[in-house]
């Protein structure tokens, strides 16, 4: 018996909800070991467009959280030279913990995200 027919490791690996939930976990997780973000966005933009309509929206919405999550903190590292950007980087924080929780509930849900292509939540 295989363990994708038993929905073991496998089924977090292959396109779909499980493999989505598996990456809003990482990017949670990166807030601790940053390379599980990175690990996310890979696994993102590997699995889009294979893993059906609901799946995709939910990839679109990881990927942007990804490079948008960057910007944020890109500026906030800039504005820590006048003293605003440590404030921010709580804001991108807090921003990407919503972003992330928003769509492990909207999986679970077996929801797709209504706009993947928002820079808010």
């Amino acid at each position: 018996m295989s363990m994708q027919s038993s929905g073991g490791a496998d089924s977090y690996i292959e396109p779909g909800a499980n493999n989505v939930k598996l990456i809003y976990i990482l990017y949670l997780v990166a807030f601790f070991v940053g390379l599980t973000g990175l690990v996310g966005l890979v696994f993102a933009y590997i699995n889009r467009g294979k893993g059906g309509a609901l799946a995709d929206t939910h990839y679109t919405f990881q990927i942007r959280t990804f490079w948008i999550g960057l910007l944020y903190t890109a500026v906030s590292t800039l504005l820590t030279f006048v003293g605003i950007g440590f404030l921010l980087f709580i804001v991108v924080a807090v921003w990407l913990i919503i972003r992330s929780v928003k769509g492990l509930q909207s999986i679970s849900r077996g929801e797709p995200i209504p706009d993947p292509q928002t820079w808010l939540f």
